[in-house]
């Protein structure tokens, strides 16, 4: 089996996204391939506020997508990986997510994969659908 080159690793930076990035980290170093650290900023406001009230749903992403870039990037140094690409992008996770892995061609995609429990399993999860819509290898790191 030929070594991957290309390894977008999706975080939410949540609790596990450390072990997630260095699995992907792990994976690239062995194969020596280029890594992509992917987060994607979704604002979903759990309760509609009045417009004089709320600065625009834009500007929330905007700033939300400003504060998780450094927060990724320190991540990433963190964890012994100076070379790794660091990507931000605000929208619909799912859809960012597909759209930055039909961009990047990666080889691998790496994320994390929590446990469900009652109605959420019920749910399409990010993963799923990544799984299902991926064109390439896949990673699913378990997160407890």
């Amino acid at each position: 089996m030929p070594g991957y080159r290309k390894v977008l690793v999706l975080l939410d930076l949540a609790e596990g996204s450390e072990l997630v990035f260095a699995a992907a980290r792990d994976i690239a170093a062995h194969s020596n391939a280029g890594i992509v650290a992917l987060h994607v900023v979704e604002y979903v406001p759990a309760e509609p506020m009045g417009e004089s009230l709320m600065p625009t749903q834009l500007d929330l992403e905007t700033d939300l997508a400003k504060r998780a870039r450094p927060l990724l990037e320190d991540m990433v140094k963190r964890n012994g990986t100076v070379d790794a690409r660091v990507r931000v992008e605000v929208g619909n996770t799912k859809a960012q997510i597909l759209q930055v892995a039909d961009e990047e061609r990666p080889d691998l995609i790496v994320l994390g994969s929590r446990e469900r429990h009652g109605l959420a399993v019920l749910v399409n999860f990010t993963e799923d659908t990544v799984l299902h819509a991926a064109h390439c290898d896949m990673l699913a790191v378990r997160l407890s």
